[in-house]
């Protein structure tokens, strides 16, 4: 075979390998592209009940998701309770003080030593964030927060920004709630789980107890409802299956202070 023919072989080799490199490039880069990334899943492991497993969607609160991920990653909720159970509605969890009243620190968040409190925007319509359309259906996860519009009905954005760790779980739909919180996942399995844990037996919390009466009344005078489990049923741990996306840690918000508030308000008539 002549010189120049061999030469041409090895350039038409050459040039066929470039376009495999190419192509083999390409494909990756197409693979990655549109290789659709599983939504997190919760696992909560409910002691003496049983599982519950929950889907979170990050495309529609990011934020919210990337906090719950950030602490359950933390073993924030490992031992924590459901301290609020109302069947036909919802089961409450994840708060530290285990009846209602805690926040989450930046330690907490972080391990960075920093016990000041921190609190989340809401993701939800009411607080013009309109990319999360999850309803209040049975299974979803949602955050609770705090509502100061009892104090002052102008107190809507304090209201809206104040979501921490704690979450609740719908037991049946509620319309009422749909755009008021932050929805950011839903149960896959285990909704016997929490069908039983809605159904515990409970009591009034103590702060709500009048001495001597036997139905306890709220500050409108209408009937408080017992939701406080006798035997508050105790989340062993939650973990996170990210299927390997890093959700790195949330934008934090400086919570809302309500007692300087009425100080400002009311001034030292309180404090006599």
């Amino acid at each position: 075979m002549k010189k120049e023919g061999i030469i041409k072989i090895i350039l038409i080799i050459a040039i066929l390998l470039v376009i495999a490199g190419i192509c083999f490039v390409g494909y990756g880069i197409f693979q990655k592209l549109t290789k659709k990334i599983p939504n997190p899943i919760a696992t909560i492991e409910v002691q003496d009940y049983g599982t519950i497993k929950v889907e979170l969607y990050p495309n529609q609160a990011p934020n919210t998701v990337t906090n719950f991920i950030a602490l359950a990653n933390r073993g924030f909720y490992n031992g924590l309770t459901f301290h609020r159970t109302i069947p036909g509605f919802m089961i409450q969890g994840g708060d530290k003080n285990g009846d209602g009243t805690g926040s989450p620190t930046l330690d907490d968040l972080l391990g960075n030593g920093n016990t000041s409190v921190y609190s989340i925007e809401g993701e939800m319509i009411a607080n013009n964030y309109t990319k999360n359309k999850i309803k209040m259906e049975e299974g979803v996860i949602a955050m609770a927060r705090s509502d100061y519009t009892s104090i002052s009905s102008s107190l809507t954005e304090e209201s809206y920004n104040s979501a921490g760790s704690q979450f609740f779980i719908m037991h049946k739909d509620n319309t009422a709630l749909n755009g008021l919180y932050t929805g950011f996942g839903k149960v896959i399995e285990g909704m016997d789980v929490v069908d039983a844990i809605a159904n515990v037996e409970v009591t009034y919390r103590s702060s709500e107890l009048a001495e001597g009466e036997e139905a306890p009344k709220g500050e409108d005078g209408n009937t408080l409802t017992a939701d406080m489990p006798i035997n508050k049923p105790v989340i062993t741990k939650i973990t996170v299956e990210t299927f390997g996306v890093n959700y790195g840690m949330p934008n934090t918000v400086e919570p809302f202070n309500y007692y300087n508030y009425l100080m400002q308000l009311y001034g030292s008539s309180l404090s006599e």
